[in-house]
């Protein structure tokens, strides 16, 4: 019975993690170009009681053996890079990828990231950053006189000036991991590489299987909530299925202290 109640509790802190899991999912709902989660479980080791071929006479074998298993824990979480459904908003300096890639950009820290989420702005000197301040790389500055700027598919950045002028302002890049699983995630939409990504490699938007430039939309979540909602009843049923197993070995425990 004291193996049951352990291998409930793993589980219960497995289940716990997954709800934990499901619950940032679904409070990024509606966050740009968030990428929902998935956590991998994994069964612990066995305690062999008898091994599979033992020999039970002179000239014959057992088939099975008998190992008991000791729980359960979680063997790996990690994001899922699906593209999310795209949202219009018209915002000049509003850019989606359509297909693969994640911007990189220079955070405040001198730091390399890489990110999907699109909602660029210009700064006090022209340059193009995200919201916490995030440079896109390589760096391209608006003039202070553009009218207006046109992005093309490929990541052209176009200025339009006063007299009808037009002046290509820089060429975005686009970069892309042979692992994107083995990211790590930084929060406010920033991934940073690890020896479980690999390097970026770079190139330009719509070349080498990278994606394309869209301006004027975003990329939404790609959460799923009534998927989310299923799995969320799911673990839950299994949370209560552990802690039912933990109350009877406990009543099982409690009978047989009880004998006389």
């Amino acid at each position: 019975m004291i193996r049951a109640l352990s291998a409930a509790a793993t589980g219960l802190e497995a289940q716990s993690a997954n709800i934990e899991r499901i619950s940032n999912d679904l409070a990024n709902v509606n966050t740009d170009a968030y990428k929902r989660g998935r956590i991998e479980f994994k069964d612990l080791m066995y305690e062999t009681i008898k091994e599979p071929g033992a020999q039970l006479g002179a000239s014959s074998q057992t088939p099975v053996g008998v190992q008991r298993g000791m729980g359960v824990k979680v063997g790996g979480a990690h994001k899922i890079f699906e593209q999310g459904p795209a949202k219009m908003t018209n915002n000049q300096l509003d850019l989606m990828i359509e297909g693969a890639g994640f911007f990189p950009v220079q955070m405040p820290n001198g730091e390399i990231g890489y990110t999907r989420t699109g909602a660029f702005h210009r700064d006090v000197g022209g340059k193009v950053v995200l919201s916490n301040g995030a440079r896109i790389l390589p760096e391209i500055t608006i003039p202070p006189t553009a009218q207006s700027v046109q992005i093309g598919p490929s990541g052209e950045f176009k200025a339009f000036l006063p007299g009808g002028q037009e002046a290509v302002i820089g060429q975005m890049q686009l970069v892309t991991f042979i692992n994107e699983e083995g990211l790590v995630a930084q929060g406010e939409g920033i991934y940073k590489a690890s020896q479980a990504s690999g390097t970026p490699l770079q190139g330009v938007p719509g070349e080498n299987g990278l994606g394309v430039i869209s301006q004027g939309a975003l990329e939404g979540s790609n959460v799923n909530v009534a998927n989310s909602m299923v799995d969320l009843i799911a673990t839950q049923r299994a949370y209560e299925m552990n802690t039912k197993v933990m109350s009877v070995a406990d009543q099982m425990m409690g009978a047989t202290t009880n004998i006389k």
